[in-house]
């Protein structure tokens, strides 16, 4: 991958997946706004990303970004900040209410027809399990829950791989559990897990489970997906992040991606906000010591975002955890 913004592009730590050998670059740019903002604002940010040098986007049909996205990849390409979509790794996500195994294909087609793409990079599902067909939007009721039948959904994932439309599959809010029931019959194994992850929740087990079994973990929410219903500041107004922040002459935000990237993880940053664009770059040419690591190593954990898109009989926000039998 390259052209456009050469030399930035070259910085970004790349990895290979297993399944295609596409590489990716670590640093992805997410695509969904909270509160919501035009499709307009969201073709100018990622054109503006493009320039900067990020080439590895992350949409999924539920965010109402693919379509943008698309846009936005037509219009670099008229003005020459890439010479063609094959420079750039494209990421979208199942529905759950799409997750049934004669779904699947109609919903990545559908995709690609927002994005105006001949396939994608990586096809993820978006929580391991399934809601009423037909049920596209968040804050959903208990009730409409349905456990995933893995096999079927899975099955249609690897055919998605096999048919060109995707080069590669994977999951994202999957436990070790979950990722074991797949493991037991896949014949593509996942290439991705896509999960909350930030110094205060760092997937310690998953990460290791997931190592051992050549799947890897891109995490979102890595500052704590402050400024959402579900989010909090926890990490932004952390006291050791924040004193490491200061040593370093570097912003907290500057430290949790530093930290990610040193953990060997793939991380998915959001911010339409062309200054703090820049900065999410600005962090590989230097390092944490390692007595900075293993502070931020100690730092008490707790789940924090964990896509609370659910509400209970009241109106409530609730974390799929706290519907779901067992471990997300």
């Amino acid at each position: 991958m390259g052209s456009g913004s050469e030399a930035t592009c070259l910085t970004i730590p790349e990895h290979v997946l297993t399944s295609s050998g596409r590489r990716m670059q670590r640093l992805g740019f997410g695509t969904a706004a909270y509160p919501l903002v035009t499709p307009e604002a969201t073709k100018r940010a990622i054109l503006q990303a493009i320039e900067l040098g990020y080439r590895h986007f992350d949409t999924a049909y539920i965010y109402g970004s693919e379509q943008p996205l698309g846009d936005a990849i037509g219009e670099a390409i008229s003005l020459g900040l890439i010479k063609s979509r094959d420079e750039l790794f494209i990421t979208s996500k199942l529905w759950c209410c799409d997750a049934y195994g004669d779904l699947v294909l109609p919903a990545i087609h559908r995709s690609l027809q927002n994005l105006k793409l001949e396939y994608l990079d990586l096809y993820l599902i978006h929580w391991p399990l399934s809601l009423e067909r037909g049920l596209y939007e968040f804050g959903v009721r208990k009730e409409a829950i349905v456990p995933m039948d893995f096999v079927s959904v899975w099955t249609a994932m690897e055919e998605c791989q096999r048919l060109g439309l995707t080069k590669s599959i994977g999951v994202s809010n999957f436990s070790c559990k979950k990722l074991a029931d797949i493991l037991a019959f896949a014949k593509i194994p996942p290439a991705v897990n896509q999960v909350e992850f930030n110094p205060l929740w760092n997937q310690k087990k998953l990460r290791e489970f997931c190592n051992a079994n050549g799947i890897l973990v891109i995490g979102y929410s890595p500052l704590g997906a402050s400024g959402t219903l579900w989010g909090s500041n926890q990490v932004l107004e952390n006291e050791v992040l924040k004193e490491i922040a200061d040593t370093k002459g570097k912003t907290v935000a500057q430290i949790c991606l530093r930290w990610a990237m040193e953990e060997g993880v793939g991380v998915i940053v959001k911010s339409f906000n062309g200054e703090r664009m820049k900065q999410n770059l600005e962090i590989f040419d230097w390092s944490l010591s390692e007595e900075e690591s293993k502070r931020i190593d100690r730092l008490p954990q707790s789940r924090g975002c964990t896509g609370e898109f659910l509400v209970d009989e009241h109106g409530n926000f609730k974390t799929v955890g706290e519907f779901w039998d067992g471990e997300v």
